[in-house]
């Protein structure tokens, strides 16, 4: 019997790629030597990599320090926009699901995002009472398979389920030692979930099972 749910954000609660790609580009646009510019097409397939990856791939011909250095700029400004976008980014009925599942289990959030983007999630949804502990690379340095850990160790967890929307969700759940349920609706694809939602309300059915 599952005890707990460990979420991902991105692909599997919202989707904020419009509003990031807007504000990513603003960042690049401080730099007339840099053309490149993103789309929220790319960042569907560069969110859920460790940050440093979506660095190089997107910059690739930067040095490390002045990518980073840009790319701390992207997520300064990436907040900015998020906090003014008036917009509701959630996929379809995700805050009455997860209000929903908080009665039923505790609810936790461990995503691949710098120091502060969950709870700026937390904040601009309301569902900050509903989620019982987080946790990200940015403040710990560690790969999303041992923050899962991490945050199962704090907490007691024995049965939790980890879900998300890319292959490399599945595969950091794996590392975990946890099934994973994978968000169909999402970014990408999974091989072989162990669960699978094509609507996130579909998680209340794992509880009737």
């Amino acid at each position: 019997m599952l005890d707990s749910i460990i979420l991902d954000i991105d692909g599997t609660l919202w989707n904020s790629t419009p509003i990031v790609s807007e504000a990513w580009n603003y960042a690049l646009s401080t730099r007339p030597d840099i053309t490149y510019r993103f789309t929220p097409g790319r960042l569907t397939q560069l969110f859920g990599l460790p940050m440093d990856e979506i660095a190089a791939l997107s910059l690739p011909d930067l040095n490390p320090e002045d990518r980073n250095t840009l790319m701390a700029l992207c997520y300064k400004e990436e907040e900015r926009f998020l906090t003014a976008c008036t917009e509701d980014l959630l996929y379809p009925g995700v805050a009455d699901t997860i209000r929903t599942l908080s009665g039923i289990c505790p609810l936790f959030i461990v995503s691949n995002c710098q120091s502060g983007y969950i709870e700026l999630f937390l904040e601009k949804t309301g569902l900050g009472p509903c989620i019982t502990d987080f946790e990200c690379p940015g403040s710990t340095g560690l790969g999303k398979g041992q923050n899962i850990r991490l945050v199962m160790e704090r907490n007691h967890l024995k049965n939790p389920i980890y879900v998300g929307d890319i292959e490399k969700d599945h595969k950091a759940a794996t590392e975990a030692g946890i099934p994973f349920c994978h968000a169909a609706y999402g970014f990408g694809g999974a091989d072989q979930p162990d669960y699978v939602i094509q609507k996130f309300p579909e998680l209340l059915t794992l509880f009737e099972r």
